[in-house]
């Protein structure tokens, strides 16, 4: 079965990151009592700066954070230090202010010049994690997701190679219009997990939100369209300037 939307319309940004944050320990709390442990991926870009921020400020006694697992949907192809890095922006707003071990924190190795080297290597590093065979798919508990203006999702842009990934759980996905490749969660990855949580905000998603969530555009066009977790929950927090095309109320 595939997930229906849970499409929650939040006034503010502000509004968004506190009803996001509040749902991401929830789901936490839930999945440590139920199986000892949160594997969480989390997203890049601007908008979940501002929600890592706040479950930093709002969380840090309520987790049990020894048996929470990080990992990243997807990473461009940087160092760790460098500026356009996702896991930098992860570690300056929110790991580095909690009491997190280290050897729970798993980035992508992305300094390689090889990106295909590097998919491959978290891949594995996935694999060995959740020890699982190696025809299984692993489930995270909940994947952040954002949405670019285009439609793409974590780097599954546009009409590129990786929306065609039917094996694989990690790839180097080269984007032509970028002129790099960049490390994204496959589609079966992001699909079999137990939550995705897409964070949208803003005028300029409004009319590429109401494609993905009403549109009749084919997916390949839009590829946030092809996130529906197999067996899992689907929830869009959306601010009231990104929902401001959409027609059902």
């Amino acid at each position: 079965m595939t997930a229906s939307v849970d499409l929650r319309r939040l006034t503010t940004p502000q509004d968004l990151f506190q009803a996001a944050a509040e749902e991401v320990i929830r789901v936490a709390t839930d999945s440590i009592a139920q199986r000892g442990r949160f594997t969480i991926a989390l997203s890049g870009g601007s908008t979940p700066r501002n929600l890592y921020t706040l479950i930093a400020a709002n969380a840090g006694a309520s987790v049990p954070w020894d048996k929470v697992f990080f990992f990243w949907s997807d990473e461009r192809h940087v160092p760790l230090d460098d500026p356009d890095s996702n896991y930098l922006m992860a570690k300056e707003t929110l790991l580095s202010k909690l009491p997190i071990p280290p050897a729970n924190i798993f980035p992508v190795p992305a300094g390689n010049k090889d990106a295909e080297a590097v998919a491959e290597a978290y891949e594995q590093t996935i694999r060995n994690l959740f020890a699982l065979k190696p025809t299984e798919v692993p489930r995270f508990d909940l994947i952040l997701l954002g949405m670019g203006p285009d439609g793409h999702t974590a780097s599954l842009f546009p009409e590129t190679p990786a929306l065609e990934e039917k094996s694989r759980l990690v790839t180097a996905n080269w984007v032509e219009k970028l002129k790099t490749s960049r490390i994204t969660f496959t589609l079966p990855l992001l699909n079999a997990a137990r939550y995705v949580v897409f964070l949208v905000s803003g005028t300029d998603k409004a009319a590429v939100l109401r494609e993905v969530l009403e549109g009749d555009a084919p997916p390949e066009k839009y590829p946030s369209k092809l996130v529906r977790p197999s067996n899992g929950k689907l929830i869009w927090f959306v601010d009231r300037a990104a929902a401001s095309q959409l027609t059902t109320a």
